[in-house]
């Protein structure tokens, strides 16, 4: 498996697994997917098999700790300096899933964060997936008052980098 920064033409692959893993009132539109493309590059990473993708991973740099719903409707380039990795979305084709590729993406991530003096990563997710973040060290800091995307309750997780 190779991790590399996401390129525009793996636009139609990307949208692919947004489809296969988010519920409509969930997935971004491909218009969005591709401003986030072309905007935060330095941050949208890919996981490919065999020259596919096979999963991705959002993140854009922002002061806030919290996940707010305005990064699902566009992109604003990252920050330069501190702050936290915001995840809009970490996805994996279902037939990869269960083999570590989320794991990973998590893993390029937080080494990106740690390399650029972030703060942490910060998501939201369903109660369903709070176990497989704090499996991969994140802390469940209860539910977001700052996302109701698609009139879902979210909960807050972070990862704090290492001081």
């Amino acid at each position: 498996m190779q991790i590399r920064q996401v390129r525009l033409d793996d636009l139609e692959r990307l949208m692919f697994l947004e489809r296969e893993n988010f519920l409509p009132d969930e997935a971004i539109t491909e218009t969005a997917m591709s401003e986030q493309i072309k905007t935060i590059s330095d941050s949208f990473l890919v996981a490919e098999i065999d020259n596919q993708v096979v999963g991705y991973i959002t993140a854009h740099a922002r002061q806030d700790k919290y996940l707010k719903d305005d990064v699902f409707m566009g992109a604003v380039p990252n920050q330069v300096d501190g702050g936290y990795f915001i995840i809009s979305a970490l996805s994996v084709a279902k037939s990869h899933q269960g083999q570590g590729i989320g794991s990973s993406l998590l893993a390029t991530m937080k080494d990106l964060a740690v390399a650029q003096d972030r703060q942490g990563l910060s998501l939201t997710c369903h109660d369903h997936l709070i176990s497989y973040y704090v499996m991969n060290g994140f802390v469940d800091e209860g539910e977001s008052n700052t996302s109701n995307l698609g009139g879902y309750q979210w909960y807050n997780l972070v990862w704090y980098a290492p001081a």
